[in-house]
């Protein structure tokens, strides 16, 4: 019964490159969630400050691990 919910996917080995690709649109993709946030934020209730000062923690952390990971592989990301 589990087996029917489950998808089995074939793990592919990326090269360094696909890898780099990957990290560079992660870090654009959180950057922009970073900036709906803030405007959320700017318009949020009074009830949801702290669920949207939450998140945007959250998400700072996740960008700042991405760009030491970029850094680690001198990346240039503009």
């Amino acid at each position: 019964m589990y087996s029917e919910f489950v998808k089995e996917f074939k793990i592919i080995d990326k090269d360094d490159q696909e890898k780099n690709f990957e990290l560079v649109d992660n870090i654009k993709i959180v950057k922009e969630t970073l900036n709906n946030m803030y405007n959320n934020l700017q318009f949020a209730d009074s009830d949801l400050i702290d669920y949207y000062t939450y998140q945007i923690k959250a998400e700072e952390a996740k960008y700042n691990y991405l760009i030491k990971q970029a850094k680690k592989k001198n990346l240039n990301i503009i």
